[in-house]
């Protein structure tokens, strides 16, 4: 089973959410919950454009927040690189160019 790690950035963007857009106290629970798939499953999220190398992301747990992560396979882990807002500009997927 793949280790799952948070980056500082992830957690800091999760805390940030849960004050701004007045997430539930369980809201850390439902994310890992949310984590848990990567560990048997860690390439189940989609892969990003190729120009973001090998980033992928899930959904969860609420179908707008993105979970955005990279799978190193020699180490069987999973890093969560950012956790984002979908229905943001800013965020990765409406950052990808249409095909």
């Amino acid at each position: 089973m793949a280790h799952i790690e948070l980056s500082f950035t992830a957690i800091e963007r999760l805390d940030r959410m849960i004050v701004t857009h007045s997430l539930p106290a369980d809201t850390r629970a439902r994310v890992q919950r949310s984590l848990r798939k990567l560990e048997q499953f860690p390439l189940i999220g989609r892969q990003l454009d190729e120009r973001w190398g090998d980033l992928r992301f899930i959904v969860g747990p609420w179908r707008w927040l993105l979970i955005v992560y990279v799978y190193e396979g020699t180490a069987d882990r999973v890093l969560i690189v950012t956790i984002q807002d979908a229905r943001s500009s800013a965020s990765v997927t409406n950052l990808i160019a249409p095909r």
